[in-house]
Parts: C-alpha cells; structure tokens; sequence
C-alpha cells in the first residue's frame, strides 16, 4: 500500500551566512527583524550556535512575495 498523504518538506538548518544569501538581506537587517517581530527567529542548537529552520526562511520569502504582489 502507497502512502498518498502529502509528504512533509525535510527540515534543515540554515547558518546565517546561507539566510542572508537566501533573502538578499545584510546580517544586521536580518537581526533587526528578529528584534522587531518581522523576521523569524533563530533555533538555537548549542551553547554558541544559532540556525534558521529552511521551513521558516521560505515561508518569509513567500510573504515578502505576497505582500509585494497585494500591493499591485
């Protein structure tokens, strides 16, 4: 039996360097939205380590896209 139920996107984590390179944004505008609640936060996954989760960073782009579009 196949399973047909939509399979959910893999999970990654993303360093700062790959989120900036992904929204064309500099690491302190990317800090500032954390900071303001327009951008989505970091996981922190050690003592001295924080990652975007990819879901998270395409998710963003996508609301930059519609918004960007609503406003047409």
């Amino acid at each position: 039996m196949q399973d047909t139920s939509p399979s959910q996107p893999q999970i990654t984590f993303l360093p700062l360097r790959e989120v900036c390179r992904r929204v064309a944004l500099k690491k302190s505008s990317i800090y500032d939205g954390v900071k303001r609640g327009t951008f989505p936060p970091p996981v922190r996954v050690s003592a001295r380590a924080v990652r975007w989760t990819n879901t998270s960073v395409d998710e963003f782009i996508k609301q930059k896209i519609a918004a960007s579009r609503a406003g047409q």
